[in-house]
This record gives structure tokens, sequence and C-alpha cells, in this order.
């Protein structure tokens, strides 16, 4: 009865290594990224073409030092256009009696709110009131924008999840059996997504096909990857993905904080990844007339690449061995299963 005991305290013991790691993981990866949000050369225009503009676009940016880059831009439909091709996130067209502030929050709530925490001083020194006008609104349903990036998180922990449940259970079927079920996977994941996005909750009013396609190239990606890399990481897939497609991938992402407001390691990864990929396409598709988008989805391919080029390797991996990798004994199986929680 002892050693019954102490067999099965050793190997809680054991398993109880994988929750302590996503613990730290998780508190490195969200306070790093989250905790102290900053600008860092946050592009931003004053309108005018006289030397008042001028001199007062140093003056913001002598006051602001490497938080804010500043421009002048000749008129306001030239900052509208700036604002809508994202190549700056506030414009400030300065009026002694109606100093008004041009954003685009439909691209990072938390952005727009960071740049009116700039200028409204700037309005009040003048001696008016701030005048803030939205020139790319989100959604009616969707009024912070932050709906695409909760979109994101269902879509990885169904994807995520997924490969548990291929890698443990269905871990001696072959290579191919579980790239299909991997593909239709991500089918039904994207699908669901795309039922959510429109019209369940209406986060966007356009674009709801390519959100799909999107949706779908994002979840294969995931399962590829999570799929080849379960030959190698057996029952540390679940943290292996979660590391990539959870504490880098949501912290990335753009959704709560855009690059411009994070540190450089978060700030650096955002241009590649592929949460922030999906977010960045959805949001260019919808609300910013497809600047970007060819990038954006060029990130997403990229990641299914990797997932092909992935499984491919693992495949060769187990013909060489001579048969697939084999089955995971009913416990375990459960146990990684159980594992794929958490964001």
């Amino acid at each position: 009865m002892r050693n019954t005991t102490g067999g099965a305290l050793r190997h809680v013991l054991a398993h109880l290594l994988t929750p302590l790691l996503m613990c730290i993981g998780m508190g490195l990866a969200y306070l790093g990224a989250f905790a102290h949000p900053a600008p860092h050369d946050l592009p931003v225009a004053v309108v005018g073409q006289g030397a008042d503009a001028r001199a007062l676009a140093r003056t913001i940016e002598d006051k602001a030092g490497d938080r804010l880059a500043v421009r002048t831009v000749a008129d306001r439909t030239e900052a509208m256009r700036q604002l809508k091709e994202q190549d700056v996130f506030g414009a400030y067209v300065p009026d002694r009696r109606s100093p008004e502030l041009l954003i685009a929050s439909a691209g990072s709530d938390t952005t727009a709110m960071a740049v009116q925490k700039v200028f409204t001083p700037v309005a009040l020194h003048q001696g008016s009131p701030l005048k803030v006008t939205d020139v790319v609104p989100p959604a009616e349903d969707d009024p912070t924008g932050q709906g695409i990036f909760f979109l994101l998180v269902a879509l990885s922990i169904g994807s995520y999840a997924s490969v548990a449940v291929i890698g443990g259970a269905g871990g001696a079927l072959a290579m191919r059996i579980r790239v299909t079920l991997a593909a239709a996977m991500s089918l039904v994941v994207s699908v669901i997504g795309a039922v959510f996005a429109g019209p369940v909750f209406h986060l966007v009013d356009r674009g709801l096909a390519g959100l799909w396609t999107m949706a779908w190239i994002y979840s294969a990606g995931i399962l590829l990857v999570g799929t080849g890399l379960h030959t190698f990481l057996k029952r540390w897939t679940t943290l292996g993905v979660m590391v990539l497609f959870v504490m880098l991938n949501f912290t990335t992402a753009g959704g709560v904080y855009r690059p411009e407001l994070q540190n450089g390691f978060f700030a650096a990864l955002h241009s590649f990844w592929n949460g922030a990929g999906f977010v960045e396409g959805t949001r260019s598709l919808v609300y910013f007339d497809g600047t970007g988008l060819g990038r954006h989805v060029g990130t997403l391919a990229a990641w299914l690449a990797v997932g092909v080029v992935t499984v491919a390797v693992a495949a060769a991996v187990e013909a060489r061995r001579g048969k697939p990798a084999p089955a995971a004994p009913a416990p375990a199986a459960e146990e990684e299963m159980e594992e794929a929680v958490g964001v």
C-alpha cells in the first residue's frame, strides 16, 4: 500500500511541473507585455503648413522625447488619409476656438486613448477644450474594437486544444490521417469563429468571408505545427504550443496594446507572429480598406508553411522508425488532453 501511494505521489508531483511552468510562463509573458504600457516612437501629426504648426510639432516632440514621433501634414484631408493608412495614430488640428484631434480607434482603442492623453493638455494650454473626431470607428457592436482579439483567443484555444487530442488520442494513427484531422478541425474552428464574428456577436459589419479565410489559415497553422511537434515533444506538446500560441501570441497580437505601446521584445514579435497577422489582417480588411492586408495574410501563410514543413519532418522521422509514434497509454493520453487548458 505504501509503495502504491508513493508511486502515485511521485506521478502527481511530476505532472505538477507542467502547471508550474505554465504559471511562470504566463506571468512573464502577460506582465512583461501588459504591465507597463507606454508609447515608444508613436507616430502622430500636427496639421498645418505654417511656422506655428512646425513650432508646435517641435515643442510636443521635445517634451515627449522618444515617446512620440511627431510630423506635420499639410491639411485635414492629408491627416485623415494617413490615419486610414495607419501611418499616424493621431492628428492634432490647432485652432484657437476649437482644436480638434483626429483618431482611428478601430486600429486600437488603447492607442487612441494614449494619443488623447497627449493632446488634451496641449489644447487646454491653448485655452480651449479638445474636440475628438474618430475617423475610423469600430463596429457598433464592438465599441472598444477588442472583439477581434477575443475572437483570436477562441480560435487559438480550439486549435491548440485539438492538438492534444489528435496527438494524444490519435498517436497511433498514420501522419496523413492526423494531418487530415487537423485540416478538418481547423475548418470547423474557423467556421465557428466566423459565426461568432458575424451573426452571433456582429463584431464586423463587412469582410466576413475574408475573416473566415484568415481564421482557417490561422487555425490550420497552429494545428499543423502542433501535430508535427507532438512527434518530438510528446506530453510536453501542450506546454510547447501554449508558449508559441498563447504566451507569445496573445501578448504580441496587438489586440490589447499595439507594439507602439509595448517594449522592444514584444513589439518586435508583433511584426511576424501569427496572432498579429490575424488581428491586423482583420482590421485592415474590415476598417482600413485593405492597407497592408497582403503582408498580414503573408504572415499567416508563412506560419501555415511552417506547419506543413513540421508535419513533413515528423512524418519522415516516424517512417524512419518504421511505424507511427506509439499511442500513449489511455491515462497518459487523458492527462495530456486535460493539460490543454487556460489562457
